[in-house]
């Protein structure tokens, strides 16, 4: 039953999701409308993690399976592909490249962010312990 209950949430988050995509004129997917109020949602304990946590691992479990139809999708195009394989083996590389450094960047940028937050309240609490 929990398992149900956990999908049925996540089922109107995609639901609300795909309308947004109807109703909104803009060139943004359903899923990125559901990932965003799914989060927003998270963020402001509208929806607890322990509401769609156990169901949420499940599709992250089988996500690699979700991906054989589109494969296979594309291997039948192969006559199509064969023409543009450089641009697009060179876009994969450089967006790859571009993920993972920008990716890399915030991250030293939160870790640096986190670390003078740290020092500025352990220095406020030794401010404290002397007075």
């Amino acid at each position: 039953m929990k398992y149900l209950f956990q999908f049925t949430i996540l089922s109107i988050i995609t639901f609300i999701g795909e309308l947004l995509n109807i109703i909104v004129p803009l060139p943004i997917p359903a899923s990125i409308y559901g990932l965003v109020i799914l989060f927003t949602a998270l963020c402001t304990n509208v929806i607890k993690l322990e509401d769609i946590e156990d169901t949420a691992d499940f599709f992250l479990s089988i996500m690699p399976l979700l991906f054989i139809p589109p494969t296979v999708s594309l291997i039948t195009k192969w006559d199509i592909l064969k023409s543009s394989i450089i641009g697009l083996f060179i876009t994969c590389v450089i967006s790859t490249i571009l993920v993972m450094g920008i990716t890399g960047r915030i991250a030293q940028t939160l870790i640096s962010i986190r670390r003078r937050r740290d020092r500025a309240g352990t220095a406020q609490t030794e401010d404290l312990k002397n007075e």
